[in-house]
């Protein structure tokens, strides 16, 4: 009854680790959404918003990497009040910010603190949930990832239209109450393991925090700056670039890394890397693109287009406790259960890829639906493969090793995104103005069959009507940008089938946890004590 009393106390406290992951991402997306209004209240233009992005995706890389070895260092439980407080006080004082200086200081403090707690809510999941609940705790961690950020887009309009956009970090202040409360009730009490600070990675810290930040300024600003016209961009990359294989041999020789990278010789870790890493940058087709579509071809505004990624959080919370059943059964191959969700996904970019300049909120409600329904069931799949062979010892390797790659893969999709609108865009911007120049004189014949509308020039040359030229522009535009998201969703279409065929080629472990760690003999039934798999493990 005790033991019972207390797994239920574990699992208060670690439902505060999620909370607090929760926050921090939803804040990251609301301000992510309502990144103009934020940028118009505090009387700041367009090039700090830049900065505002870049300084935070920096610091979240950085955090991701850190987060398991300060958790063991420094005890779960006062590691995960540490990421709270660090959280909440980071947030809360950039409503009323408007110097840019301790904006830029507090945002890296504010992505500090998000890079800490998702690593820290799968660490805390492998630590105190048993093997035969793991893989219902890592759907949980999954939704965190997937679905929470879908409803970024409804609060960013619910306060930056209905009420103000101080509402988007303030909204941190109830959520991180309960965190607190719930991480002070349930969150187990250890021992701190200080002695780790004797031997420090210091070398390893300066190498990857300088890598991190300057790989990923360089993914974040390089549009912006022209690329390698920019000398920032030359020599932030040329650093980073040298900063990297000095990680990796800092890190291969330390006594106390904090990554191992011997780890990535077992199929299951560098099936873990691989498959998130692709699957961070796909999942930008339900919601980056369509949003940018709804945005800047049907010019929605937050409050407007949220419906398009709330139907993706809707299904993927209805159906995350049968992805976490399935998961769990010893006769469900996982690869299987994952494969289903890239078909799905597959089938809804090959869907979205027909996108026309008509298209609006309604035409992309299938799609999102298979989405959702894909989104879950690839990254539950994907988490218990690569990690369904963790052994205590190696589990704050496994989190670092899967989501720092995660969090700097983000940047990665946003980069992907404006490589292809660069070359995409411009390439269809020539072909329509090549159009126009050939097909000259549609222009004053006939009803024109772009915007099935009267002709904007007179035969004398003249506008037709007021502002003419100005709508026939404007159409110009909505045409290249329609035929370069249909192009960006085609390349994604592309990730997810080179996905699919990674997933079903590299040998891994597909058991749930508590069938791998089993005693032998007793791999019949589930309900073993725990007790009995941790001494299976130590053994």
């Amino acid at each position: 009854m005790q033991t019972v009393r207390a797994h239920m106390t574990s699992i208060i406290g670690l439902s505060g680790v999620l909370l607090t992951a929760i926050m921090t991402t939803l804040n990251e997306q609301v301000s992510a959404q309502g990144l103009n209004d934020i940028m118009g209240g505090m009387g700041l233009s367009h090039d700090p918003s830049r900065w505002f992005v870049s300084l935070y995706t920096s610091a979240q890389v950085i955090g991701a990497g850190l987060s398991p070895w300060m958790a063991i260092t420094f005890s779960l439980r006062r590691w995960a009040f540490f990421v709270l407080t660090l959280a909440v006080c980071s947030i809360v004082p950039m409503a009323f910010c408007q110097t840019p200086l301790l904006l830029y200081i507090l945002r890296s403090m504010q992505g500090l603190a998000g890079g800490f707690a998702i690593p820290l809510l799968m660490f805390s999941i492998l630590k105190i949930l048993p093997f035969n609940l793991r893989a219902y705790g890592l759907v949980a961690y999954t939704l965190v990832s997937t679905c929470f950020p879908y409803l970024g887009t409804m609060l960013a309009g619910l306060w930056t239209d209905l009420l103000s956009w101080q509402f988007i970090f303030l909204q941190a202040i109830p959520l991180g109450a309960l965190a607190g409360l719930l991480i002070w009730y349930g969150m187990p009490i250890m021992e701190p393991q200080h002695h780790r600070l004797q031997i420090f990675n210091g070398y390893g810290l300066l190498f990857f925090a300088v890598a991190a930040w300057c790989l990923t300024t360089v993914l974040s600003l390089g549009d912006w700056l022209d690329w390698f016209n920019s000398p920032l961009v030359c020599v932030l990359g040329a650093i980073g670039l040298a900063a990297v294989p000095l990680l990796i041999w800092n890190e291969w020789t330390h006594p106390l890394p904090f990554f191992r990278f011997q780890l990535l010789s077992r199929n299951n870790y560098i099936y873990g890397v691989g498959g998130i890493s692709l699957f961070v940058v796909v999942s930008l087709s339900a919601s980056a693109v369509p949003l940018q579509f709804l945005t800047k071809v049907v010019g929605y505004r937050p409050e407007q287009s949220y419906l398009v990624t709330l139907e993706v959080a809707a299904v993927e919370i209805a159906i995350a406790p049968l992805v976490g059943y399935l998961l769990n059964r010893r006769d469900v191959d996982c690869r299987i259960v994952g494969f289903f969700g890239m078909l799905c996904m597959f089938i809804a970019c090959c869907g979205d890829s027909l996108v026309t300049s008509v298209w609006q909120r309604p035409e992309f409600y299938i799609w999102q639906f298979l989405q959702g329904i894909g989104g879950v069931m690839v990254l539950s799949s994907l988490l218990l493969m690569s990690t369904n062979a963790v052994v205590a010892e190696e589990s704050p390797f496994a989190v670092a090793l899967v989501n720092m790659p995660r969090a700097f893969m983000m940047v990665g999709g946003t980069w992907l995104m404006e490589l292809v609108g660069r070359w995409r865009g411009g390439l269809h911007s020539d072909r329509l103005a090549d159009h126009l120049g050939q097909y000259r004189y549609a222009l004053v014949q006939g009803s024109s069959p772009l915007i099935q509308s009267p002709t904007p020039l007179l035969p004398d040359g003249r506008p037709r009507f007021r502002g003419s030229m100005s709508y026939l522009k404007e159409q110009f535009h909505h045409q290249a940008a329609v035929l370069t998201l249909s192009d960006l969703f085609c390349v994604l279409a592309a990730l997810l089938a080179v996905l699919m065929v990674f997933i079903l080629l590299v040998p891994v472990r597909t058991y749930p946890p508590w069938v791998v760690f089993a005693p032998r003999g007793a791999t019949k039934s589930p309900d073993h004590p725990v007790a009995h798999y941790k001494e299976t493990i130590r053994t």
